[in-house]
């Protein structure tokens, strides 16, 4: 029945979070208790004051179809954000609204990438990158992330893989699922090789940008030189647990929007209207809600990654950013895949690092978006059934 279906599809991959959920659902339907963490999801409720505003604007009638980069309200707030944070000045002609932080990846890549062009990616990282990729027919060229650099760049190694077919570079800081962080040095590499080049993007995934526990979040944006060849994606579901909400956008240069604008409307035509209020909200309300969040995510790195580390054959670098533990697991004797599934039937759901790479092997990912009690009962399930393997 294959050859019913479109050839590209055939280079479209997956997200394997929501794969091991559903296998992990499948064991809870049969009795099995299952601590969860393996999907990158909050879990906090999404502050009251961005859910009241949803209600107001649902009851003002905020329910039609709005211009597909998004209603001025949020691209205005979204200008003002990003120069708040990044100290960088935006105009909301600037900003595209979108349903969630993906599709500014997709859009990206469509509007920017032909057949046999090469877009540089890290590797381990966010499987859509490579996926996408693949999508378009484009050659993908993974930046290793390496646990012996902190899972930071390697400058020389980045230096040499720019080539005369680079189209597109890819970054992620804080990066999932690593919880590396890219500095100023980093990012300065990149930029170096790439801004006389005016045939080469930068695609900044910034969707952690906010939760972040050591130094400050750099972005690449801020280089000079850089604002124009960057498109930074960020959104609404990691910092104020909106998930379901569906909220992201991108910054690009005001020659890109109207593309993406096509984009947009040849797809879903527009991100709903209430929605996109609660975003205004989100960023123009109340900030405390989601600094407890960003403290208690602190905790929990504490807790999980001192957990790790006092389990035989399991070290673990302590995360900068986002709520992601990356625990290098060779001393178990087990490869990724092995390990999650041997985890799996022990009670405790985690993805391989292969879910994030070639480079991930090795490695399992941890997320931390789950309470401190059912953190401490997934590294007593690990360590136990280490014992019996």
């Amino acid at each position: 029945m294959d050859s019913v279906f479109a050839e590209r599809m055939k280079s479209l991959g997956t997200e394997t979070g929501f794969e091991v959920l559903a296998k992990a659902r499948a064991l809870e339907k049969q009795g099995k208790d299952i601590v969860h963490l393996e999907i990158g999801e909050p879990d906090f409720d999404t502050p009251k004051n961005i859910k009241d505003a949803a209600v107001r604007a649902i009851n003002a009638d905020y329910t039609h179809y709005v211009p597909s980069v998004g209603v001025p309200e949020l691209r205005q707030a979204i200008a003002d954000h990003i120069f708040k944070t990044r100290n960088l000045n935006v105009s909301p002609e600037e900003v595209v609204v979108t349903s969630g932080g993906k599709p500014i990846m997709f859009y990206t890549i469509l509007a920017l990438v032909n057949p046999g062009d090469e877009v540089l990616y890290p590797n381990p990282g966010f499987s859509t990158y490579e996926s996408l990729i693949n999508f378009v027919g484009a050659k993908p060229v993974p930046i290793p992330l390496e646990e012996k650099n902190d899972f930071s760049l390697d400058h020389e190694y980045v230096k040499k893989a720019i080539t005369k077919r680079t189209k597109l570079i890819i970054i992620n800081s804080p990066e999932n699922p690593t919880g590396g962080i890219l500095t100023r040095e980093d990012l300065k590499a990149i930029a170096d090789g790439i801004v006389n080049r005016d045939d080469v993007f930068v695609l900044s995934d910034e969707i952690y940008s906010r939760i972040i526990y050591e130094g400050k979040h750099e972005s690449i944006t801020a280089l000079p030189g850089m604002k124009d060849k960057t498109i930074l994606l960020d959104g609404f579901s990691k910092t104020y647990a909106m998930t379901g909400w569906r909220l992201g956008y991108g910054v690009m240069r005001k020659d890109l929007t109207p593309k993406f604008a096509q984009l947009i409307t040849n797809s879903n035509s527009c991100t709903s209207a209430f929605t996109q209020m609660a975003g205004v909200e989100a960023l123009t309300g109340p900030q405390n809600e989601e600094e407890k969040m960003i403290t208690e995510f602190r905790k929990r790195r504490e807790v999980i990654v001192k957990g790790l580390n006092n389990i035989k054959g399991i070290t673990c670098n302590k995360p900068r950013g986002a709520f992601y533990a990356f625990p290098n697991i060779k001393g178990t004797g087990m490869n990724s895949r092995e390990l999650g599934e041997y985890l799996m039937n022990n009670g405790i759901a985690v993805l391989p690092g292969t879910s994030f790479g070639k480079y991930g092997e090795g490695y399992l990912r941890l997320s931390f978006a789950n309470s401190v009690e059912n953190i401490k009962k997934a590294l007593d399930r690990i360590a136990e059934a280490l014992e019996k393997h």
